[in-house]
């Protein structure tokens, strides 16, 4: 039984490496168009890969002419509509093992590295038999850390898995992702807080190679700056699908309900970094200009979602780090910051909410968040701009008021309430008299 398994399991890696196919957010995926490298045959014999090799060749580099052409300032950079470029699954699961700079191009089929070779031969293989669509990528692994080699996180379990072997790898396969059990002899430890990973396989694609490396530097910093030590965990990945999306980013963690989603963000730079921390993690609200899905979405519903969050009342200029323009309002300048494209960020989860099926009205203001030179906030109807590739605004789900979500029927009951009240006051005023 065990030898028909292996043999099963080296047919598709042999079926994948010839034909190339699966889906294509999994590192098991076909390369995207645009990849630039060359793809050797797998590590050196038992150990990493030259990484002088993959560094010469531009894999994370970020030199002068990697980041012109390759960088945050390529020219396609934030060309093309994000929401719904994920394809629906249900299930991600990482493994760590070393790290970009030594992975080659296709690390889930080099020769020498039979870990992630043989796990993701094996979730081919069983790919049929599992309940949860599944998608395994790689993320980097340090021994004698929290990601050391060969753990494994799954999401959204919120669960990892210590120190697997190629020797482990069918039974876990097996009663972790077919029979969604537990794996023996090894036990599941839980996880806590948000898990964020960013592309940065190089050797698979220069953009990722180029823009990776800088976002998880810049994650990294913001983390201590807004004292999130140990409660945002940070680390880099291979190949998630859609290299052109560069930069990519992958948050695991607690939506607005307590359930576990998971999102994705494409077109990030540095300077987006600061807003996903401060409104995806610690805020709850999506950043819709940069949101490209979420885990257990369908394409189409991820599109639907992106438009119904846009359909929301309540918008609200929000300070992106560009140069105000000043506007005077009540005899007083203030301060409107203005981003470049019009965005939302709104109710994480399946906006299931009452904040995400508010609709909006075609003919109305928006009521602006607006600076005064003195630092104070002041709030003034102001014309809308309509969205583009210019100026526009940032919106941010706002909850009605309770006199806004009066109903029409709520006042006819108040009123027939008080009329009834004063019709017996009067009756038994009537009956006293008697």
């Amino acid at each position: 039984m065990a030898s028909a398994s292996s043999r099963d399991r080296e047919d598709a890696l042999a079926s994948f490496a010839a034909n190339n196919h699966s889906q294509s957010s999994s590192p098991i995926t076909v390369a995207d168009p645009l990849a630039l490298y060359s793809e050797p045959s797998g590590s050196a014999p038992g150990s990493f890969q030259n990484e002088d090799l993959l560094l010469g060749a531009g894999g994370g580099g970020d030199g002068g002419g990697d980041a012109e052409f390759f960088g945050f300032s390529r020219p396609e950079f934030r060309q093309a509509q994000l929401a719904g470029t994920v394809q629906f699954y249900k299930r991600h699961v990482f493994l760590c093992y070393k790290n970009p700079k030594v992975w080659p191009p296709r690390i889930e089929a080099a020769e020498f590295d039979r870990l992630p070779r043989l796990l993701s031969a094996a979730v081919v293989v069983r790919k049929n038999d599992m309940r949860n669509e599944t998608r395994l990528t790689i993320c980097e692994g340090h021994d004698g850390t929290e990601t050391s080699n060969g753990d494994v996180l799954i999401f959204p379990d919120m669960i990892r898995y210590r120190r697997l072997t190629h020797f482990d790898v069918d039974t876990f396969v097996e009663e972790v992702l077919v029979k969604d059990g537990e794996w023996l002899p090894g036990a599941p430890e839980s996880l806590n807080g948000f898990y964020v990973f960013v592309c940065s396989h190089g050797s698979r694609d220069r953009r990722c190679g180029v823009c990776g490396p800088a976002l998880v530097s810049r994650f990294r910093e913001e983390i201590e700056l807004h004292g999130l030590h140990g409660k945002v965990t940070v680390s880099p990945c291979s190949h998630v699908g859609g290299h052109d999306y560069a930069g990519n980013v992958i948050i695991f963690g607690p939506d607005f309900s307590g359930a576990i989603s998971g999102h994705w963000y494409g077109y990030v730079s540095p300077e987006d970094v600061p807003i996903l921390l401060e409104q995806h993690i610690e805020q709850g609200k999506i950043v819709d200009w940069l949101w490209r899905g979420q885990m257990g979405l369908s394409e189409d519903a991820q599109k639907k979602l992106h438009e119904q969050r846009f359909q929301l009342e309540g918008d609200i200029t929000v300070n992106k780090g560009k140069e105000p323009t000043g506007t005077w309002v009540d005899g007083s300048r203030t301060d409107v910051f203005e981003t470049p494209v019009e965005v939302m960020a709104c109710c994480q989860g399946n906006g299931s909410s009452s904040c995400c099926q508010q609709p909006l009205l075609s003919e109305r203001t928006d009521e602006k968040v607006v600076k005064s030179a003195s630092g104070r906030k002041t709030n003034k109807k102001l014309p809308r701009t309509k969205s583009g590739k210019g100026v526009g605004a940032r919106k941010v789900c706002s909850m009605p008021t309770w006199l806004e979500s009066w109903e029409r029927e709520d006042t006819y009951a108040a009123l027939a309430v008080v009329f009834a009240a004063v019709s017996v006051g009067v009756a038994y005023s009537c009956y006293k008299q008697l």
